[in-house]
């Protein structure tokens, strides 16, 4: 992680650590008893529209097969025996196919490469590539015949899309006694987005083509996250010898999934560690912003790397030394509303302790809801008039600050809000401190 500290390092950036609820992956048979009969009998009738994209960057001529998910009698969910006839994917990574039955119930959807399908190098600036050139940012490269994605999804809801971390969440959901339960399924998704630091529900968002953002109108601070966490696992093929390519990152953490339900946070000089991919993703971040014109979407790649590399500290903070694991476990427009804050005095001497309630409104009256704040900028400096110095902070649930090693003096402090449009409130108030 050395490079990575380095590179984060530059950014003169004070990282907080903050709570990170870190939660933590096998396989079932078919159901063929009188329980899943009973199921796939009730499911015959019509077919139901299923799309999604499968993303790392961008897969094209991928494979893609789906399997309605059936309970045996035990209540043990396993994928159908009968699944739909491959599609293949285009060339923005899309899939559509069609299910036999009705739009309820859960599905899985893998893709599978062959010698056609290509992956867009999503990895600022190359892709290297063991025994071969190196692939520019943007362009494809070939992939082996044993790369894999899996998701899955309510069918209620039509989307499915697979990426490194939807995989990561079936292989860790396939440990469950229930097996590839709704349950089971849920509470997955929901322990790899807290693993990655991204906000609820982010999985189910269409990753964007990161070598395309420029032409992306609506993309979100989350969305975003999810495919610069994504190009992170292709990252550390550039960094480390020991991985000749995606395939070997990802059945690396498949297996570390599958075997304990749990992640190598800081590794252990074997296996890949979330706190590399998570360093790895601030980079690309960083990387990222000189590509694109856009100060919107500019503004939406800082935040992510802010969430990225606070969330790396955390890590990094807490289990240096360590071997602990992870274990089992948007506003149209406007203005974001202001919001206050204050300092605290139960701190070291040299140090101010900010903190603050997220606004509920934006200053034109509207509401403003959690999910549309991307996070704060905390702005301090020797003058009220002259606030000079300046902190980001991705993640909208985050109500504190530390601000460490300020010299004697008086010292002014403000904040502002920023949300996922990468529209910025007005200052708050000022408030000092005396060191």
């Amino acid at each position: 992680m050395a490079y990575c500290d380095r590179k984060l390092a530059n950014h003169g950036l004070w990282l907080l650590p903050v709570a990170v609820l870190l939660a933590g992956c096998g396989s079932g048979g078919s159901g063929n008893d009188d329980s899943a009969a009973t199921q796939a009998q009730g499911t015959t009738d019509g077919t139901v529209e299923l799309a999604g994209a499968a993303m790392k960057g961008v897969i094209q001529q991928g494979l893609v097969t789906a399997n309605r998910l059936i309970a045996d009698k035990d209540g043990h969910y396993a994928p159908q025996r009968q699944s739909t006839k491959p599609v293949l994917t285009a060339e923005d990574g899309s899939y559509q196919l069609q299910l036999r039955g009705k739009s309820d119930g859960w599905a899985l959807v893998q893709l599978q490469a062959d010698a056609n399908t290509r992956m867009i190098c999503d990895v600022m600036p190359q892709c290297d590539q063991p025994g071969a050139d190196p692939v520019a940012f943007g362009q494809p490269l070939a992939l082996n015949s044993d790369f894999i994605l899996s998701g899955a999804g309510d069918l209620a809801n039509e989307t499915v899309h697979l990426t490194p971390l939807t995989h990561l969440a079936v292989s860790l959901a396939e440990r469950s006694t229930d097996g590839l339960s709704p349950e089971a399924l849920s509470t997955a998704y929901t322990t790899v987005e807290d693993w990655f630091g991204l906000n609820a529900g982010a999985l189910s968002l269409a990753p964007p083509d990161l070598t395309r953002l420029d032409e992306l109108s609506n993309v979100s601070a989350d969305a975003m996250q999810v495919a610069i966490a994504n190009a992170a696992f292709l990252a550390l093929v550039n960094d480390n010898p020991q991985w000749q390519g995606i395939s070997d990152v990802l059945a690396d953490m498949t297996a570390q999934v599958s075997e304990t339900g749990q992640l190598s946070m800081t590794g252990d000089g074997t296996n890949v560690a979330l706190a590399d991919l998570l360093s790895a993703a601030a980079v690309q971040a960083s990387e990222l912003q000189a590509t694109v014109d856009s100060s919107v979407i500019n503004q939406k790649l800082v935040v992510v790397e802010h969430r990225n590399v606070q969330h790396f500290a955390t890590i990094d903070d807490l289990y240096q030394d360590s071997d602990t694991d992870a274990g089992d476990t948007t506003s149209d427009s406007g203005d974001t509303g202001s919001s206050g804050g204050s300092t605290g005095d139960a701190v070291p001497a040299n140090a101010a302790l900010l903190s603050w309630t997220a606004p509920l409104t934006r200053v034109n009256g509207e509401s403003l809801a959690m999910g549309e704040i991307a996070g704060f900028e905390v702005v301090y400096g020797t003058s009220a008039e002259n606030l000079d110095q300046s902190l980001a902070i991705g993640d909208a649930s985050v109500d504190e600050l530390l601000v460490e090693e300020l010299g004697e003096g008086t010292w002014y402090f403000a904040m502002r809000t920023l949300d996922t449009d990468g529209n910025r409130s007005e200052l708050s108030e000022v408030v000092y401190k005396q060191i």
